[in-house]
């Protein structure tokens, strides 16, 4: 009896698992089931404990695991729940994690140029007299090639220092 309960809720939500798998590379990352409950409740969306892939990962790994006890390690029903609960929970716990970390990626870096008015730089290219090239410049932290306009009438050799005396899309610069 035990073992047919396991079968079926690993077959189940196995199938449900690939089924989203197949509608995630459909329709992309967008593709999420809407629902409309009566409840509202504020909760942060990082980390999403009790999403549709974590809840089904938790039922994949709680059938398969209990089938596996019940039938192969010829365990009583008790332990073989007790298991293939731990184990469910193993994996409910690693897809919300992975998720958590994936979510993570998608963050966007906002440069500050701003900041980098009135600092030195390195001309990356060769100006000519108020043409336009790139510099290396640190923006956040992190070296940078950028565009930028030579405002002088002197011509700058790649590889020299300079000195960034505006930004308006493009950085202006002048020869230290």
């Amino acid at each position: 009896m035990f073992t047919s309960i396991f079968y079926y809720i690993a077959v189940f939500s196995t199938i449900l698992f690939l089924v989203k798998i197949i509608i995630f590379y459909i329709f992309g990352g967008e593709a999420e089931v809407v629902s409309d409950f009566t409840t509202e409740f504020e909760m942060e969306t990082s980390f999403d404990f009790l999403s549709v892939q974590s809840i089904l990962a938790f039922f994949m790994g709680f059938g398969w695991i209990g089938l596996a006890g019940v039938s192969q390690w010829h365990l009583k029903p008790v332990p073989a729940i007790a298991i293939a609960v731990v184990f469910g929970l193993i994996l409910m716990f690693s897809s919300a994690y992975l998720m958590f970390l994936i979510k993570k990626l998608n963050k966007r870096v906002v440069k500050n140029y701003a900041a980098c008015v009135g600092k030195t730089a390195k001309a990356y290219t060769a100006f000519h007299p108020e043409g336009d090239g790139q510099i290396e410049v640190e923006v956040n932290g992190r070296l940078s090639i950028e565009k930028a306009v030579n405002t002088t009438q002197e011509e700058i050799e790649a590889f020299s220092e300079v000195k960034i005396t505006d930004y308006k899309e493009k950085f202006y610069i002048e020869k230290i």
